[in-house]
């Protein structure tokens, strides 16, 4: 049986591309246009729930198990990581038609972006449009937008592909209006900045070049951001020392190291526990979203 997952988990990872490039898999329609995905769920009375703050799906519980890259909407095929980060966008911005809104490889497809520009003069990007099928190209090292062009800017797991993180975080900088914001997520496990130790590639076979840690921070201050870390309110307490760490597991993330160099004056609490459960965003560790304000 693992034999046999190992095969099934190998053959996702290398056919991905394909399936993203050609739309072999076709998502169902679910974007009405009636449910707003800022809309927050009313109590969902006894028993486990789950409820997708993208589509509004409600079922048992999602698919897959509790994990940052798991949890999946059974209607929308969102993860966890990507219904946090519009939570985080949703919490945090004003809900303006008029804003700009560009999305660096979004994972989702056609029916996210088709709700995405009924909301917002929205804008999906990729580098590599064999993995993603974007609106544009774009090279976070070299920007082909105009000077203060986007207001928003959603970045979910594209920093740490990028060869020259300071040079992209100069751009970014520069197309970002006024006042706009970033809201960066970047699979953080641990809690200084390293290279790997050998060659890493994420799900497009795309190299890792940095195993992020806190230390991004000083990073994007130097850049021009004003920064606030968005995380669940459980884990806040166990970065401000108010909690026991979680126990060891076997996902990669390393918290004790999260800890110890944990920027707790920066940390805003932005999801109960309540909530956390309900729209999969556990365990609590895994998640961690940046909101960078130009100033």
């Amino acid at each position: 049986m693992k034999a046999k997952s190992v095969v099934s988990g190998a053959w996702d990872v290398a056919t991905r591309p394909l399936v993203r490039r050609w739309n072999w898999w076709r998502q169902p329609r679910w974007w009405t246009g009636t449910d707003l995905p800022w809309e927050r769920p009313h109590s969902v009375g006894k028993g486990p729930m789950a409820v997708c703050n993208i589509c509004h799906w409600a079922g048992a519980e999602f698919l897959g198990t509790e994990h940052v890259e798991s949890a999946m909407c059974p209607r929308c095929g969102s993860v966890a990581r990507d219904r946090f980060l519009l939570f985080c966008f949703l919490d945090c911005s004003p809900h303006d038609a008029s804003m700009r809104v560009l999305e660096t490889s979004p994972r989702l497809g056609r029916e996210y972006r088709r709700m995405m520009r009924s909301l917002f003069h929205y804008t999906s990007s990729d580098f590599d449009l064999s993995a993603h099928r974007g609106d544009i190209r774009i090279d976070l090292q070299d920007i082909a937008l105009p000077d203060s062009s986007v207001d928003v800017l959603l970045t979910p797991h594209v920093l740490e592909h990028v060869p020259d993180t300071d040079r992209a975080l100069r751009e970014i900088h520069r197309v970002l209006a006024p006042d706009g914001a970033m809201y960066l997520q970047i699979p953080l496990q641990q809690g200084v900045t390293a290279r790997p130790t050998e060659p890493e590639f994420h799900g497009d076979n795309t190299p890792v070049h940095f195993r992020f840690g806190w230390d991004l921070i000083a990073s994007l201050e130097a850049a021009g951001f004003d920064v606030e870390v968005l995380v669940m309110e459980e884990f806040a307490k166990v970065l401000r020392g108010e909690n026991s760490c979680p126990e060891p597991d076997v996902d990669g993330f390393d918290v004790p190291s999260m800890i110890e160099h944990a920027p707790t004056t920066k940390l805003r609490p932005l999801v109960d526990i309540y909530m956390s459960k309900i729209h999969g965003f556990r365990p609590e560790h895994q998640f961690v979203t940046f909101r960078c304000v130009k100033r």
